[in-house]
């Protein structure tokens, strides 16, 4: 009889291989080191991990031994058998075993649980599975990492050593992902911003990034972009202040729903509140003035800075960060613009991701548990938003319960030139804070209504976006984005008055060009510059000065011979006018 074929594509499988795998690690682990004390042992996105507690230090070298082990499992084709037990009698079974860890599991249990073991060969686990049949359907795995983590995340807890590791149906397939997570490192946006110098993380700022001259240059030039496509659809621009008193966060919701992730200080004995999300400011400057439904839709943009306390394991580059500057606008409408609002805003993300070569997928985000309003509110809002993008024709996944505390989301996740997605976009369709905030506009009724709003992002934070796109790019960004557009070398020293003619013709058009006339070998200049990702790279030695041209290198296509400086200068002006990628 033949095979069942993996379908890698379900989520539910692909979390039983891998939940199934992090057993077979565990049971290797505990053949090798017998006193290891067994913590947990989920799938995580893209593999799995497995806590272990061990006098043992783990090491790289110890990662081909334990999948040796695991070979071995796979290879003896165990069957995975569920079977349960009372609750007192599991937590008897874990103590024979002496595994503490399981015991506080089970014990943190309700008193009339049931609970599943799942054993393979000689090794039990606790576990609520589900599972794959048995260990020999685990065909290609590899163990990529060993970090410390504390028991439970509490930092009063044991340290465990937490081992990272990854499966998938087919060796090819993990020879691909392989591939990846290298192409990864390489791209990584930490390792290129130093080696452009264009952000820095600093010790006596954790989360809090320093932009440098060159990567102020993309910041510059994404929020003149931002400004000028947002001045084509009729948004106007706003600035609110970055710390306001606490009883506006009540207002809000934010102060019951949020308050754990807010930075607070003392201003004239009373409590202020720096702001995480710039919605309230907005609020406030909508309500200057008495509105007309003639008015609408107001559309106000803002890119606006905000802190949000993160910890500090979560901290990561520009990607998770602890002031960020998002790029946000709050749209404020009467009910029937709801849906053309929300359209509108939807292909003005289409728009900007296809600029800049990004593939991405929508995600509906609906009511969190922890959240405001009725009902009714939330159904309206959801079918809102699902019926605008399906008049769209474009394809969405529900996102249950991920919602923002005060209304449902469309999520856009964008697809990087290696695969990964990032969450960036968001449409949030909102009727709580308008009714929190008392909004009102005058009705062709004269009567006072209620405007619905929209809150969204596009970017989603100018840093993080920034990481995403070096990442994407490698650090070779589009010509108009990049630090440095060209970088003149001359062979010797004698060339450097034709170079500095030539920087300056260059200049004149709008270029941003750097000399590099140092009495160096050309190879080590190129070399160097290649490093620096330049976009483009113009040499100049005697033929070059003689004919009054240039010898020209693109980061992205190769050596492109000699050219006239006109020609080049136009065809980089082309290039910035285009935006190409």
């Amino acid at each position: 009889m033949a095979k069942e074929k993996l379908n890698w594509e379900d989520e539910q499988v692909r979390h039983d291989y891998r939940h199934t795998a992090s057993h077979i690690m565990a049971q290797a682990v505990k053949r090798l080191w017998p006193d290891t004390k067994l913590a947990i042992g989920p799938a995580i996105d893209n593999g799995f991990y497995y806590d272990f507690d061990t006098e043992h230090k783990f090491s790289e070298e110890d990662f081909l031994k334990i999948q040796k082990e695991m070979k071995k499992i796979v290879q003896a084709n165990y069957p995975l058998e569920r079977f349960e037990l009372p609750r007192e009698e599991a937590i008897k079974f874990m103590e024979e075993k002496n595994e503490p860890y399981k015991v506080e599991l089970i014990q943190d249990l309700p008193e009339d649980a049931v609970i599943s073991f799942y054993k393979q060969g000689d090794f039990v686990d606790l576990c609520a599975g589900p599972h794959m049949a048995s260990t020999g359907q685990i065909k290609a795995f590899k163990i990529m990492s060993v970090a410390g983590a504390y028991w439970r995340g509490d930092s009063d807890r044991q340290m465990l050593q937490r081992i990272y590791a990854t499966a998938f149906p087919s060796q090819e397939q993990l020879d691909e992902y392989i591939a990846k997570m290298e192409e990864a490192k390489k791209r990584d946006h930490r390792k290129i911003g130093k080696e452009m110098d264009l952000f820095m993380l600093t010790d006596e700022g954790p989360g809090f990034p320093f932009f440098l001259p060159k990567g102020m240059i993309i910041r510059n030039e994404l929020e003149a972009f931002w400004r000028a496509e947002h001045r084509k659809r009729g948004y106007e621009e706003i600035k609110t202040p970055l710390i306001l008193n606490e009883q506006l966060w009540r207002t809000s919701g934010h102060w019951d729903h949020y308050k754990d992730n807010m930075y607070f200080t003392k201003i004239d004995d009373e409590d202020y509140a720096v702001k995480p999300m710039n919605c309230p400011g907005s609020m406030l400057t909508y309500k200057r003035k008495m509105w007309s439904y003639r008015d609408f839709p107001i559309r106000c943009g803002e890119l606006g800075q905000v802190h949000r306390h993160e910890l500090s394991g979560a901290l990561h580059g520009l990607m998770r960060v602890r002031t960020f500057t998002q790029d946000d606008a709050h749209i404020f409408m009467l009910p029937e613009q709801v849906n053309e609002e929300i359209k509108n805003v939807a292909k003005f993300c289409d728009d900007v991701y296809k600029m800049f070569g990004f593939e991405y997928h929508v995600e509906l985000s609906t009511r969190p548990e922890d959240s405001m309003g009725t009902d009714e509110e939330w159904e309206m809002a959801e079918n809102a938003l699902r019926s605008a993008i399906e008049e769209m024709g474009v394809p969405f996944v529900i996102n249950e319960g991920d919602g923002a505390f005060y209304g449902p989301k469309l999520d856009f996740h964008l697809q990087d030139s290696i695969g990964r997605t990032w969450q960036c976009g968001t449409i949030q369709l909102d009727m709580q804070m308008p009714q929190r905030f008392d909004l009102t506009y005058v009705g062709p009724d004269n009567e006072k209504h209620r405007p619905i709003m929209i809150h969204r992002v596009i970017f989603g934070s100018i840093e993080r976006f920034i990481g995403i796109l070096t990442e994407h790019c490698a650090g070779k960004f589009p010509l108009w984005l990049a630090p440095v557009q060209v970088k003149l070398l001359t062979v010797t020293e004698k060339f450097a008055p034709y170079a500095e003619e030539v920087a300056k013709k260059l200049e004149e058009a709008g270029l941003r060009v750097e000399l590099d006339i140092r009495n160096e070998k050309i190879g080590y200049k190129l070399r160097e510059a290649r490093n620096e990702r330049v976009s483009y790279i113009g040499v100049i030695g005697e033929r070059e000065a003689e004919a009054g041209t240039l010898t020209v290198r693109s980061s992205k296509a190769g050596e492109l011979g000699e050219m006239s400086v006109e020609d080049f200068t136009a065809k980089l002006l082309e290039e910035i006018k285009s935006k190409a990628m």
